[in-house]
């Protein structure tokens, strides 16, 4: 990012990222913060609770208390430094519904709701930026129905909330990708077709209508190298990458064969009642081993520094083309330009004191 002049980039975790890597946000704030520091990197550090979700189950089972769940991890992410939020309340969406609208009324209610909610805790001097969603990743595609149902179902709760209450800058939809890819049975990611016609639409939609940034893509670092040329040229704005990096780190030549082996084998054990009776080991191990991260974290971290580095200019290298195929290089003037660093008094966290 430092080499390509590369500005708007965000380092997010996600709430299932936070209980399988163990990293609470404010660990992960250390980590990004350190990083930065180590390289020499100068100007704002942008950090995103992504898709801080509703479990559909949980709150099926007590609204409240998953509810709660949930603004106690806002409350946690906005004290460690986060100033961006993806809500995540679109598992709520039921299609059994007769009209657009009602199915998208628990989803825009709780995420309005929750948007009060971010702005009541949000420092003096910052606006967090907020996040809503209206299909789930990995269901059907989003339609320009439900983006207007959404929105128009949001605003009007806001408002019930507070006149001037700012609401969301940003949309995340559904185009026919899932988070990780789609595993075969020999491990490989099947080519997945995204419906970049559905994502300009919605895009535009958003932007001219709402005001917001325009729509995000989810679940994007396994597609095809050739697709990313489409994602600036539709406007996009926003694309979210980790699976991909996740799969240069444990597929690297370098990368220890015994401790992977020793993480595949408590993956094996550990969560092999999420092994569905069609995966191969192979698609099991490739939908799972991202859990390995958190229970062998001190190993991953003293790894030999030879190891680590060989690894690191595979991941710059892919960073590079991602930055070059999304448009992002020589964009560090625009940061420069609209964002203004805060001064912001942040405690030390009890676990430290």
């Amino acid at each position: 990012a430092i080499k390509g002049k590369v500005g708007p980039v965000i380092f997010e975790i996600a709430r299932s990222e936070i209980d399988y890597t163990k990293q609470r946000p404010v660990e992960y704030a250390c980590a990004v913060i350190a990083a930065a520091i180590k390289t020499g990197y100068r100007g704002p550090i942008f950090l995103q609770g992504d898709h801080f979700q509703i479990n559909a189950k949980k709150f099926a089972a007590d609204a409240a208390k998953e509810t709660q769940a949930v603004k106690n991890l806002i409350w946690e992410a906005i004290e460690a430094g986060f100033y961006n939020i993806d809500i995540d309340t679109s598992t709520l969406v039921d299609l059994t519904k007769a009209s657009i609208k009602e199915q998208q009324k628990t989803n825009y209610s709780l995420a309005a709701e929750l948007t009060t909610m971010i702005r009541d805790l949000e420092p003096e001097g910052i606006t967090v930026s907020v996040g809503g969603e209206i299909g789930e990743v990995g269901g059907k595609n989003s339609t320009v129905e439900e983006l207007q149902a959404y929105m128009e179902g949001y605003l009007e709760e806001l408002k019930k909330m507070g006149e001037s209450l700012k609401g969301i800058s940003k949309i995340s939809v559904q185009t026919g990708t899932t988070h990780g890819g789609v595993p075969l049975a020999d491990g490989s990611v099947a080519k997945v077709k995204i419906d970049f016609e559905v994502l300009e639409k919605l895009s535009a939609l958003a932007r001219s209508k709402y005001g917001l940034a325009g729509a995000v893509q989810h679940g994007a670092s396994t597609l095809p190298d050739e697709a990313f040329d489409r994602f600036p040229a539709v406007a996009t704005a926003e694309i979210h990458l980790a699976t991909g990096f996740q799969n240069i780190i444990y597929d690297h030549s370098s990368f220890p064969g015994d401790l992977k082996g020793k993480m595949y084998d408590y993956m094996k054990t550990e969560f092999k009642s999420e092994r569905k009776e069609k995966d191969t080991e192979e698609q099991f191990i490739y939908k799972t081993r991202k859990k390995g991260f958190g229970p062998f974290k001190p190993e991953m971290w003293h790894l030999p520094a030879d190891t680590l580095g060989k690894i690191g200019v595979q991941l710059e290298k892919q960073f590079s083309f991602l930055f070059d195929k999304l448009k992002m290089t020589n964009t560090q003037g625009l940061v420069e330009k609209y964002i203004k660093p805060v001064d912001v008094p942040l405690e030390i966290p009890a676990a430290l004191k």
